[in-house]
């Protein structure tokens, strides 16, 4: 083995595969796979509908089908799932044994086209690619066969650009967009968590305006609705964290759409109701040195509103996702761009350990360490004060909290300070 990656945050394109179909609400992930990958492919999934990997059905092959052939026993599995699984969309999703011995998993889901509930059928092999490519690959083939034009509606928008496991405030982040998108009189389609997920892809054909939020993927949905639709994206790296980057996220939506309703009323309102809640915090402020660790979505927005609203001092950010080599530059550029004379420094970096040894570069001059939890016990050898701001989050349990928007950065503060 040429290199083993320590305390992985990234899985296979299977568990992309799974997280995506399984965050829709009555969306069925159908796995043509060993039972082996079927558990690990689901770890980490926080499945909306099915609520945990107990329930998504397998044809859990074994060595005579991967050696005969699997397609009697898909073909079994599906015609159960449709019996037994109570779904608006189901995704036969191939696994690795399956995909090396060249089942035609296709044929065998075009038998069940007259089902009354759409199926489709996505090749995720977990060689292809990791879970950044599963989230990619299946959310393009879920709106191929979902997506349909009837009439332009010129207040709607379709959002996408975040893997859902890779969110841990995934519920209360999605909550916090929609909220804001309402205020300014625009329907939000976030296609997954809310239950009308399925009706959210049939109708997103009919968007105004895609908003892509990833500074690299799913550049094979914009071109799709481009092509097959007519809609134009519009590119907003990183998550809308705090005051001031709402308010430009609110500016360049209202400029692309030509909205008449007076958005800026929108982001007054906005930046009062957080500057009411720091204005309490001016007795207690602390600046700290900090650290962050994260993907690119989070390390972009938690950056700029450290720095640009909150007057922190940032030492070195940490991108842990797949970005490629020829994206790489165009985020460290936005990084280094926050208004602060301290220029943070960039890496990309998965793999736990290494990790660890750029974060201890920074002893004695770090006071702040926010992350995921694999980053915790590196706090504790920095001295700094630790903040569980990305995933994975596993020590402790989140429901509908968002560290996004206007409302969630109060929260992130709030976890900012207290410290324990």
């Amino acid at each position: 083995m040429k290199k083993c990656t320590e305390r992985p945050r990234i899985l296979c394109s299977l568990n992309g595969a799974v997280d995506t179909i399984g965050n829709i609400y009555k969306g069925i992930p159908i796995l043509h796979a060993g039972p082996g990958c079927s558990m690990q492919a689901a770890v980490g999934t926080n499945l909306y509908y099915l609520g945990g990997y107990h329930g998504m059905p397998s044809s859990n092959t074994y060595e005579k089908e991967v050696v005969f052939g699997g397609t009697d026993r898909l073909r079994e599995t599906i015609r159960g799932s449709l019996e037994v699984m109570d779904g608006e969309i189901y995704a036969v999703l191939t696994g690795c044994s399956m995909g090396i011995n060249g089942d035609d998993v296709e044929a065998v889901v075009r038998e069940f086209e007259n089902n009354p509930y759409p199926i489709v059928s996505v090749d995720v092999a977990g060689f292809r690619g990791d879970t950044y490519f599963g989230y990619q690959a299946t959310l393009l083939a879920i709106v191929r066969k979902l997506a349909e034009k009837t009439e332009t509606d010129p207040y709607m928008v379709n959002l996408y650009g975040q893997v859902p496991s890779m969110d841990m405030t995934l519920r209360g982040d999605l909550e916090e967009l929609d909220r804001i998108f309402a205020e300014l009189g625009l329907k939000l389609n976030t296609f997954f968590i809310k239950r009308d997920g399925v009706a959210q892809l049939k109708h997103s054909g009919n968007a105004a305006l895609n908003i892509n939020i990833s500074p690299w993927m799913c550049r094979n949905l914009d071109s799709y609705y481009e092509q097959a639709f007519g809609i134009p994206t519009m590119h907003y790296p990183g998550m809308p964290i705090g005051p001031g980057a709402v308010a430009d996220f609110i500016r360049q939506i209202a400029a692309r759409l030509s909205l008449q309703r007076d958005y800026e009323k929108v982001i007054t309102r906005e930046q009062q109701y957080v500057y009411e809640y720091f204005d309490s915090l001016m007795g207690n402020f602390e600046r700290h040195r900090f650290l962050l660790v994260g993907e690119s979505n989070f390390a972009l927005g938690i950056a700029r509103f450290l720095v640009n609203d909150h007057g922190h001092i940032p030492l070195a950010v940490i991108v842990t996702d797949s970005v490629p080599e020829k994206q790489q530059a165009d985020i460290e550029a936005q990084i280094k761009n926050l208004e602060c004379d301290r220029k943070a420094d960039v890496y990309f970096e998965n793999d736990a350990y290494l990790i660890e040894q750029i974060a201890l570069r920074y002893a004695g001059r770090a006071t702040l360490l926010l992350g995921s939890t694999y980053e915790k016990n590196i706090a504790r050898k920095l001295d700094a004060f630790f903040v569980t701001a990305t995933a994975p989050c596993l020590d402790k349990e989140i429901l509908n909290k968002s560290h996004i928007g206007t409302r969630g950065c109060i929260s992130l503060v709030e976890d900012m300070y207290n410290h324990y």
